[in-house]
């Protein structure tokens, strides 16, 4: 095998993959838009088995503005799932916990009054 030959390889090698992931991308963004009936989904499926590469550009074409946006709501959607599991795991507690807290130190003498200010401060930020 010559140089040639294995560069061509990887070359298309590369679109393989690449259109392997587009095809990915498309067959996930059909299952995961609501708007698209059963029907339509199923005829987009058998177009992409029989004519893959012509119905994989139209779809881009006709479809490809919507399919951005359902990713972004995905991923918006993702993070605030992993945002809100996160607070749920630290056990943050209300502002007004924490300066009942520091009320609680303050009284005790473990802080001083500028600490007591600092710590209001702070939870009310």
């Amino acid at each position: 095998m010559s140089f040639w030959d294995f560069f061509w390889l990887l070359i298309w090698s590369f679109f393989f993959v690449m259109y392997l992931m587009l095809l990915f991308h498309i067959i996930g963004d059909l299952l995961r838009d609501r708007e698209l009936g059963g029907f339509a989904k199923a005829a987009w499926a058998i177009a992409l088995i029989l004519v893959p590469f012509l119905s994989a550009v139209i779809y881009l074409i006709a479809r490809g503005g919507g399919m951005a946006e359902r990713q972004a709501g995905a991923i918006r959607q993702a993070r605030a799932d992993t945002d809100q599991y996160i607070q749920s795991v630290a056990g943050r507690s209300s502002s007004a916990d924490e300066i009942s807290s520091a009320k609680g130190l303050l009284d005790d003498g473990t802080i001083t009054q500028p600490e007591y200010e600092r710590l209001k401060a702070k939870a009310l930020a």
